[in-house]
């Protein structure tokens, strides 16, 4: 005759940590620092490459929401700095076309957990997630 099994008794001490999207590029340092800086806070990251797995116009629209289309982009990029887009930032329209293209145009990581979005590395912002 075989034994029930007991359901495994589940630790209250244990925090599930909270559960987020991190959108990155995997040598992009940034986006490491941030990881790290997550996980030791016991986030659940649910990756994405953005090489591997682009965004398209679509989700970047719905990603980007009511914010300022501008801080998505990042000031490191060659084509940015090429094109002076500081200076003269692209429309909206243009903006979601040229990151959707070349995903290294948008800023990394990019954090998202419910509504709320976390650009780069920004340990304040992520500590409020």
């Amino acid at each position: 005759m075989a034994t029930a099994k007991k359901p495994r008794a589940v630790n209250p001490d244990k925090k599930t940590g909270k559960k987020v999207r991190f959108l990155h590029k995997p040598n992009c340092t940034t986006c490491r620092k941030a990881q790290k800086f997550m996980e030791r806070r016991g986030f659940q990251l649910n990756f994405r490459d953005l090489a591997k797995e682009r965004l398209s116009a679509a989700e970047l629209e719905k990603l980007i929401g009511p914010r300022d289309h501008t801080k998505f982009l990042n000031s490191r990029n060659e084509l940015f700095r090429r094109k002076k887009m500081k200076t003269n930032p692209p429309s909206r329209k243009e903006a979601v076309r040229m990151m959707s293209v070349e995903p290294n145009l948008i800023r990394r990581p990019v954090i998202v957990a419910g509504k709320r979005v976390v650009l780069g590395f920004d340990e304040p912002e992520i500590k409020k997630l």
